[in-house]
């Protein structure tokens, strides 16, 4: 049999010496990436961290130097913020950064390894040191004893354990810190030196498939793509319902056999054209032969044919009794919307009525500036109407106040609200303290809703934070159901928790009374009362709740700002933080600031 150097040979002996250099390129540069990947992790994981926690460990010494230094020379109370630094270092900085160096020192050299050993143990005899000066002035009073000042002195002299022993680990920490950032620059080099290899090599490699490709394409345009580029040339023609006038002279190869294939088709093309314009126009007994007794798309023409026939007779028919149908729904559907738009008009203009009715109840902005002068409030209800409110009322020399979420929001909120707002000023008029407002409030809310009937469906009421304040001794009495107090002193975040239950709940166990709280305020203490609505939106990049520990970090970055600063942060971070999605809830925060 004659060896045949077919097109298929041809393409896969070029492809195949081209694959062999691109798998030689592959894999040179997968092990050489694949060994930098090794080296930049040592550096990622071990040396970086090492240099990075080790200068931790040496400002953490000297800080404990900075602090010991403080304790002894400056005369504070046990409590003083420096001694609790220093504590809080021992204690609980530099277990855990001891904690971190033990792990990557598994990946040193041994002899740092047996530095670090050594630093350990010297921090613990340092921290020692350290314990003896805390016994020694552990208060104010220890200060006037001359004794244990001088031992303290002592120690932290410049021949004294503590300045020695801390020279002496800075010293240390100095060395491996060194020690560390030579390895991390032998590694880096050595990563180098892989890239400048593979970029090396990859550039003779590449210059040598270029030259092969080029040779390739030569002898493959030759012998393959000048042909195909002439079928390439009938089949747009043909792609644009444009049949070629002459037919296409084939060679003995497969292209050859396919230019053949072709003709065929165009042929049969041209029949189906002609047989087509014909069953287009109407004319529906046009004779039309199969090319053969296997020619499936002849016999499908000529059964096209008929059935077209047929459906031209019945279309006419269907069109005739479709437009009757038509005519009539369109006009039902529109005597329909315009009966949904006139009760959509009705809904809409009582809702924003009875928006009205909700605002009357809450107090004036003249009113709130008097008994309230700096302070702001928050309010964003969801919808037109609002379940949660605002209440504020002035009795016996003292404001009352109070933020209100009451279940649901929309229209049943703000019935909801109109109930709560009565029974409030009700049991404002029998009780002074929160917490017997709240319990009068809770009895008479689950009276007026028969929350204690056996059969009700649902539990109806309401959660709130209520306040009373005293403007001329600043004590502040709270009491709340479900919702929080939060108050920012002195740069720090206090939180007054509220009973977990709800108003309206009173017969389900009487024995559940609301607790008072006192708090004895200062000057320049902030005090916040809000609804859930602020910290259950959803948002961010995630679109996940807010959450009430960021509304916590929020407030503490308004410190010492005014009170309407602090509101206008707060509505655009919500808004920033909501972004396109929907508000789910109303929104209700109160802050007020002690002069």
């Amino acid at each position: 049999m004659e060896f045949r150097f077919t097109i298929g040979k041809k393409i896969g002996t070029g492809f195949g010496v081209l694959l062999f250099f691109i798998i030689i390129v592959f894999y040179t540069t997968y092990n050489t990436l694949n060994e930098s990947i090794k080296i930049n992790d040592e550096i990622t994981n071990v040396n970086s961290p090492s240099v990075s926690s080790l200068e931790e460990l040496k400002l953490l010494t000297v800080r404990s130097k900075m602090l010991i230094f403080n304790w002894i020379y400056f005369q504070s109370q046990a409590d003083h913020p420096d001694k609790q630094k220093l504590n809080r270092l021992i204690e609980r900085e530099y277990p855990h950064l001891e904690k971190t160096l033990k792990k990557l020192a598994v990946n040193w050299p041994e002899g740092d390894r047996q530095k670090i050993k050594q630093v350990f143990k010297d921090l613990h005899q340092l921290f020692d040191l350290h314990g003896e000066v805390m016994l020694l002035l552990p208060d104010w009073a220890s200060y006037e004893d001359s004794q244990n000042k001088f031992l303290a002195n002592f120690l932290i002299g410049d021949d004294g354990d503590i300045f020695l022993k801390t020279t002496e680990i800075l010293f240390q920490l100095d060395d491996l810190i060194n020690n560390q950032k030579f390895n991390t620059g032998k590694v880096t080099e050595s990563m180098q030196e892989s890239f400048n290899q593979l970029k090396s090599l990859s550039k003779w490699l590449g210059i040598a498939l270029v030259i092969f490709g080029v040779l390739v394409a030569f002898y493959t345009t030759k012998t393959i793509v000048d042909p195909i580029q002439k079928l390439k040339i009938v089949l747009l023609t043909l792609s644009k319902g444009v049949f070629p006038k002459h037919s296409i002279k084939a060679k003995n190869d497969e292209i050859g056999e396919m230019t053949n294939a072709l003709n065929r088709v165009i042929l049969g093309l041209e029949t189906t054209r002609d047989f087509a314009i014909s069953v287009g126009a109407g004319q529906f007994d046009t004779h039309y032969e199969p090319l053969s007794e296997d020619d499936d798309l002849g016999k499908i023409l000529i059964k096209m044919r008929d059935d077209l026939a047929e459906n031209e007779r019945v279309l006419e028919q269907k069109v005739v009794e479709r437009t009757a149908e038509v005519v009539q729904k369109k006009e039902e559907i529109e005597l329909q919307n315009e009966k949904i738009s006139e009760l959509y008009e009705e809904v809409t203009d009582s809702i924003k009525y009875a928006k009205g009715l909700q605002e009357a109840i809450l107090p004036p902005h003249e009113f709130v500036k008097e008994v309230m002068p700096d302070s702001f409030i928050l309010y964003k209800p969801k919808d037109i109407v609002s379940g949660d409110f605002y209440w504020i009322e002035k009795k016996n020399n003292k404001v009352y106040f109070a933020a209100v979420d009451c279940t649901g929001h929309g229209v049943p909120g703000a019935f909801m609200s109109i109930v709560g707002y009565n029974a409030l000023n009700e049991a404002l008029r029998k009780n002074d303290t929160p917490s017997s407002i709240l319990d009068s409030l809770n009895q008479g809310i689950s009276k007026t809703l028969h929350n204690n009937s056996i059969d009700a469906k649902h539990k109806d009421g309401m959660d709130l934070a209520l306040c009373c304040y005293d403007i001329k001794t600043k004590e502040l009495q709270y009491a709340g159901a479900y919702n929080p107090l939060y108050m920012i002193r002195n740069g720090e975040v206090s939180e007054i928790k509220a009973d977990k239950f709800a108003i309206g709940s009173y017969y389900e166990n009487t024995a559940n009374k609301y607790t008072n709280h006192t708090i004895q305020l200062q000057e320049k203490d902030y005090v916040y009362v809000f609804s859930d609505g602020y910290a259950d939106q959803f948002g961010g990049p995630k679109g996940k709740k807010f959450m009430y520990k960021r509304f916590r970090d929020y407030l503490l970055t308004l410190n010492g700002k005014s009170m309407n600063a602090q509101k206008d942060f707060l509505n655009n971070t919500i808004e920033q933080w909501k972004g396109p999605l929907e508000q789910i809830d109303d929104i209700l925060v109160i802050g007020i600031h002690i002069d």
